[in-house]
């Protein structure tokens, strides 16, 4: 058989049985009118599996599809069709990495938070670009990366992941935005937890609320100037490091800086296909292949 074509068998196969209580036999969300030839379980499988191939371009999957995989996928819709039934689906898209990440996530008491910017554009063409501003709430701005020392024109990535890599939560935000306001939105899905972040995430009054309205205990470094000063424990720099190697694998393997989108609503949903595609490799190496759970270069091919 065909390895694309086995390929998405397999996930094909995981997304129905995971989603099953949402699905119906056919793969699709109940809805009125005709039965889509091409069910919703097959367009998110088809994301996910495009994604994990560093097929980040549309335009390119169904130009491979069409030419060699064209009898292989005999109900195969076109690409426009495509492209608004995943935004659609995104809602289901977030229900199956929610359903993959509890399972990969039980009994973890421990977490990393951190960001990483998301241009959309090279920087000369920022004043003049008009994708992904049809609404003001969401469109993008001129942030500042103290990592690149740059300043860059788009978003900026919110995650919060396990020491194995785990992501378990994400959000976008405008490049303008403050790291530390994202725990505002994330706090109350942790209570009792370690939270590890760098200097972006120290704030004493912050970390005392957050303490005394869930138990969430957030741990970052000092300092060198700070009243109490005490060195950051080598143990939380190495774990805290790892999240950086896994927005390392996002950004070489899944290409998640490439924006192809014209709106936010698709920015977003390409982000959460990337991130879930990531999940599911991760999930497919502890329960199916047997490798290391953040080996993901070779897992699928």
């Amino acid at each position: 058989m065909d390895k694309f074509r086995e390929n998405f068998d397999m996930i094909l196969s995981f997304v129905k049985q995971t989603m099953s209580n949402i699905l119906n036999k056919d793969g699709n969300i109940k809805r009125p009118g005709p039965k889509p030839k091409f069910s919703d379980a097959e367009v998110i499988t088809l994301s996910l599996l495009s994604e994990i191939l560093m097929i980040d371009s549309e335009n390119y999957l169904f130009k491979k599809l069409n030419k060699n995989h064209k009898k292989l996928f005999p109900n195969l819709i076109e690409r426009s069709v495509y492209n608004k039934r995943r935004k659609m689906l995104f809602k289901l898209i977030e229900a199956l990495r929610v359903n993959i990440v509890q399972e990969l996530t039980y009994g973890e008491d421990t977490f990393i938070v951190d960001s990483m910017p998301l241009p959309i554009s090279k920087f000369s063409r920022a004043r003049r670009l008009k994708i992904c501003k049809e609404n003001y709430d969401t469109s993008p701005s001129f942030g500042y990366c103290a990592a690149q020392k740059t300043t860059y024109f788009g978003y900026k990535l919110h995650a919060i992941a396990t020491v194995n890599g785990v992501i378990t939560h994400f959000d976008l935000s405008k490049a303008n935005m403050a790291d530390i306001h994202y725990l505002e939105d994330i706090k109350e899905y942790y209570p009792g937890a370690r939270l590890l972040g760098d200097m972006a995430y120290l704030s004493d009054p912050l970390q005392m609320e957050l303490f005394e309205t869930n138990r969430l205990l957030l741990e970052t470094p000092k300092r060198r100037n700070q009243k109490n000063y005490r060195k950051y424990p080598a143990v939380f720099r190495k774990v805290r490091k790892r999240i950086e190697t896994f927005y390392s694998q996002l950004h070489d393997q899944f290409k998640i800086v490439n924006n192809y989108a014209k709106t936010f609503r698709g920015l977003s949903v390409r982000i959460l296909s990337k991130i879930t595609g990531y999940t599911l490799v991760q999930y497919l190496n502890k329960y199916k292949f047997g490798n290391q759970l953040c080996h993901i270069k070779h897992a699928i091919t």
